[in-house]
């Protein structure tokens, strides 16, 4: 009969035996396990090293790009756009390369007449109704609401504020200061835009600077309202749109697949680098000088990196 102590040896001489074996193998294969794995950990170590010193490079390059550009900005757009008065509009999604664009602009000697920026108040599909009454109420007597589209608010608002920013056609009667002044406050005051100094008169162009699309739940919405403040814009004046990207719903990816506006809104959807900053101006000169609409940059829908320049 097995008894306890016959368990204790068998259990004893189990254990021993594995200990044994770990110790026997662990000696057999110690060598050229461990070597084959430093040597694994060492080409490892080389490569993310060589990987590192790519990603550096690369990094150095495009700042040296973005170097050379800036150095060669003013002597591209000197005089480009000497007296020609430029508004600048921001939308939510641009705020982040709206400085870059207006230095541009200003190298090139345009005038800008003023900086105005959207609010999400203002495209936010909730606010329709709402802007339906503030521009009924904003209307003055030489910027009037007669004829705007009325079904949406910020369409209808933003063909109000193109009217009172933006050159009357030859031979309309212009807005005064006043007027102008007292559609802004009133929009200004509302929550719906923010105006950075003072608006120094009409513009003749407008540079419209955008950004990513919106993913929320209103997205859609939103994405409708900016399309719907370019192409009231659109219909006032010259306007080129600086964007990042060109997919997903965003307002330069919308103006490319429309076929109206794309014949007579330029677009940059790189818009966010010293590269399509440089572009958006360029694009804008040959807006105001041959009436010539452009898709560019680096993105889908994009027809060249910069435009053609007059000789």
């Amino acid at each position: 009969m097995i008894n306890f102590r016959y368990h204790v040896v068998s259990l004893t001489a189990v254990f021993l035996a594995l200990a044994i074996g770990l110790v026997v193998g662990t000696a057999a294969l110690n060598g050229p396990v461990a070597d084959s794995l430093k040597d694994r950990v060492n080409a490892l170590g080389k490569h993310n090293e060589q990987l590192r010193e790519s990603v550096n490079n690369l990094e150095t390059e495009v700042q040296r790009e973005e170097d050379f550009v800036t150095e060669a900005a003013p002597h591209m757009l000197k005089g480009t756009l000497a007296g020609r008065r430029v508004l600048l509009l921001t939308l939510p999604s641009g705020q982040e390369h709206v400085d870059g664009v207006a230095e541009m602009l200003r190298l090139g000697g345009a005038s800008l007449t003023g900086r105005i920026d959207v609010q999400e108040k203002f495209i936010d599909p909730d606010s329709s109704v709402l802007l339906l009454g503030v521009a009924a109420k904003a209307a003055r007597p030489t910027v009037p609401d007669v004829g705007l589209p009325s079904s949406e608010g910020a369409e209808k608002s933003s063909a109000l504020l193109a009217s009172a920013l933006l050159d009357r056609p030859e031979g309309g009667s212009p807005v005064t200061d006043a007027d102008r002044r007292s559609v802004l406050d009133d929009y200004s005051d509302e929550g719906y835009l923010n105006v950075h100094d003072k608006i120094t008169g009409s513009a003749e162009a407008v540079v419209v600077v955008s950004g990513q699309p919106y993913v929320d739940r209103d997205a859609t919405g939103k994405d409708r309202s900016v399309v719907q403040i370019a192409e009231q814009f659109d219909k006032a004046g010259a306007i080129v749109v600086a964007g990042n990207g060109s997919s997903g719903g965003n307002l330069v990816a919308e103006v490319r697949r429309d076929p109206a506006l794309s014949k007579t809104i330029s677009t940059v959807d790189n818009a966010n680098t010293v590269q399509g900053q440089l572009v958006t101006a360029l694009a804008l000169v040959r807006q105001l000088t041959e009436k010539q609409a452009g898709a560019y940059g680096v993105g889908t829908g994009a027809e060249s990196l910069l435009p053609e320049m007059p000789e």
